[in-house]
């Protein structure tokens, strides 16, 4: 699953009562707060919930608790949150001072809904028993693997692999039940045994001033039996850190710092995506933009050539007189949409690219072109000045006057003459 990054944000013209959204009263305590938004974030999440609405109720649930479980916020909606339960508003017929705002209430959060629930979900008991752990490494012994288990991990991938989609194999350190003893916490070929001062029953008699009152065995906690041969592996906890090998379909599309969920035996991991960046291309959101070098002589008289993109080449056809930096659209040529069909575009940003040297030849066929150009300011190195910007012919101009009789040797026009350089 690809974790949203849509951040949340609320106003006074549409605000809501966040007492009411998760169920306490206006007393609650911050503990009590994060227990209730714990409780109905599992409840509506979208892997969880697929009804129409659940995602909406997520939202709101997150909104709520990010404004209630900051005490500066929580303090700014109690002062201005009368609008909730019908209060006057500032702007909707109330005015400052009658109960109602004496200005603006706004409220926004860098974090998205499921930022928020992945931090108070590592503040809860990891094996769903519903309270907060207040000593997570009483509840799994030591292993080879360390301590602890993770909760996200990271992956890196290239640029081409971000465009296409990519399977990856990973292995990550996890809490799971402990493979000695298949989750019981005793040494195999044992078992519990039944506890000898309730005879299995979980409940003890007490004789008190006449009376015989039933209470809960102090020795097995209940259980009826206790673990008299704990697993070795495990220490009798039934589960431990192991390192696992999972595998993640990263979907075509993805960018950079974007997060994947996975379910890795009993554990919900959090996969980062790095991609690196691409040699040839640039993206911005679902298109791509690449630089392309062209000849002058394919800027002044067109051309086609071939452009590297995501999948194979494109043969683009290159109109002539084109200038440097212009732009060229490659339209469905960029990066998959990951919400939505289709593709982005690419976006090709011509650059024309200079001889390093030239030949006599090439010389002397561009002076040629200089020659006859127009709208030129300034003047060309090594060209007779005076007699391209004299107000009578140019020898190139007296030879064509000279009619069939006259001859030049630049005689043929400047198209001609670029293409001479192709050849």
């Amino acid at each position: 699953m690809l974790i949203s990054r849509r951040f949340l944000h609320s106003s006074f013209n549409r605000l809501k009562d966040y007492y009411k959204i998760l169920g306490v009263p206006k007393s609650a305590s911050d503990s009590e707060v994060k227990k209730a938004y714990y409780q109905l974030a599992k409840k509506y999440h979208p892997d969880v919930n697929k009804e129409k609405g659940a995602s909406e109720k997520f939202q709101e649930l997150s909104e709520a608790y990010e404004v209630l479980s900051d005490s500066k916020r929580r303090s700014e909606y109690d002062n201005f949150g009368s609008a909730a339960s019908g209060g006057p508003r500032a702007g909707a017929g109330g005015s400052p001072g009658q109960g109602g705002f004496g200005g603006s209430w706004e409220f926004r959060s860098g974090r998205s809904a499921e930022q928020i629930f992945r931090e108070i979900f590592r503040d809860f008991d990891p094996f769903g028993k519903g309270g907060f752990s207040t000593n997570p490494r009483g509840q799994f012994a030591e292993s080879g693997y360390g301590f602890d288990a993770a909760q996200e991990a990271a992956v890196n991938i290239t640029f081409e692999e971000a465009c296409r989609g990519v399977r990856k194999d990973l292995r990550i350190n996890v809490v799971d039940a402990c493979g000695a003893c298949k989750g019981t916490g005793v040494e195999p070929p044992y078992k519990k045994v039944s506890c000898p001062y309730c005879n299995g029953t979980g409940m003890v008699t007490q004789h008190t001033q006449g009376y015989f009152i039933q209470t809960t065995c102090s020795r097995c906690g209940g259980h009826g039996s206790y673990n008299k041969n704990p697993c070795i592996e495990c220490e009798g906890h039934g589960h431990s850190v192991q390192q696992k090998a999972f595998t993640i379909d990263i979907p075509a599309g993805i960018d950079s710092g974007q997060i994947l969920r996975t379910q890795v035996g009993r554990s919900t991991i959090y996969v980062v995506v790095n991609v690196s960046p691409s040699r040839i291309h640039r993206r911005e959101s679902e298109n791509i933009f690449t630089d392309v070098e062209i000849t002058f002589t394919q800027a002044a008289l067109g051309g086609t050539i071939d452009v590297p993109g995501i999948v194979g080449t494109s043969k683009v056809h290159i109109p002539a007189c084109t200038s440097s930096h212009t732009q060229m659209c490659l339209k469905g040529k960029g990066i998959k949409r990951l919400d939505q069909p289709g593709h982005g575009d690419q976006i090709l940003n011509i650059k024309i690219g200079m001889p390093k040297k030239l030949s006599s030849k090439e010389k002397h066929l561009l002076m040629e072109i200089a020659r006859n150009e127009s709208g030129r300011s300034g003047s060309v190195d090594g060209m007779d000045t005076e007699r391209s910007t004299e107000g009578g012919n140019t020898s190139s101009d007296k030879s064509e006057e000279g009619g069939s009789g006259g001859s030049s040797k630049f005689s043929f026009s400047p198209e001609k003459i670029l293409k001479s350089f192709i050849k």
